[in-house]
């Protein structure tokens, strides 16, 4: 059963690091698949490792650590040609789509260039619940900063704009990301944005933000807007998971 509304949890967290496994997916990822409704049967989660090159060995430990969870796990891969016919009816037949993170900017190009965008769109709208972490957040607003041209930051604006707001991700653990969201937003580069420490993430149901969640005891989220070039942010409620 799909997801009564188009629905996204955009994160700073959603997988760490496992015990016996490379990867262990966490307490946001199992609330993504919460969301998607479904009841009686193994969830069906696809996996997107764009923004990494499409590496086998991190597909490899995304799909164990999905296994281990107790989901059943499928991926789709660009590189060097993409692995399944269809990637609307692929995406179609998942309950989640979940979003590794790295390259945002890279992700973006090779989405668009196969398709990718359109296919995600329609899963959406159907009920399918988007999810990821950084790279994976950012891609569905209109927009944030990223490290994706190097270790300085920079702004990024032709994200997908599913939801109509700038990303900020790792808004607590790395040092460039709030005073550079600040100056875009305040800037007019960028729009207002939603933002999340390591271990958040904001639910949107449609295009507008319910609420936002945390699968730690410390983790914020932000809501960042700009008039007249005065920059406002407001911590936001956060129901811990």
């Amino acid at each position: 059963m799909p997801a009564d509304v188009p629905t996204i949890l955009a994160t700073s967290g959603g997988i760490g690091a496992g015990r016996r496994t490379r990867f262990a997916f966490t307490a946001l990822t199992d609330f993504a698949v919460e969301l998607s409704g479904v009841t009686g049967r193994s969830p069906r989660l696809c996996l997107l490792a764009t923004a990494m090159g499409d590496d086998k060995a991190v597909l490899h430990y995304l799909t164990e650590a999905a296994q281990a969870r107790g989901f059943t796990p499928s991926h789709v891969s660009l590189f060097p040609m993409p692995n399944v016919e269809d990637i609307t009816e692929h995406l179609l037949a998942h309950d989640v789509v979940w979003v590794f993170g790295g390259s945002v900017a890279g992700l973006l190009a090779m989405w668009r260039l196969h398709g990718v965008d359109v296919a995600l769109h329609t899963a959406w709208q159907a009920g399918v619940v988007l999810t990821g972490i950084s790279a994976g957040s950012i891609c569905w607003h209109t927009g944030g900063t990223t490290d994706s041209f190097g270790p300085q930051l920079q702004p990024l604006g032709n994200g997908l704009g599913f939801v109509p707001y700038a990303n900020g991700v790792h808004y607590d653990s790395e040092d460039q990301r709030r005073p550079l969201l600040h100056k875009l937003v305040g800037d007019n580069v960028l729009p207002a944005a939603y933002a999340t420490d390591d271990g958040a993430g904001l639910l949107y149901r449609g295009t507008e933000l319910t609420e936002a969640v945390a699968e730690n005891s410390s983790a914020g989220a932000y809501f960042v807007d700009a008039s007249d070039r005065a920059v406002t942010e407001t911590a936001l409620d956060v129901r811990r998971l």
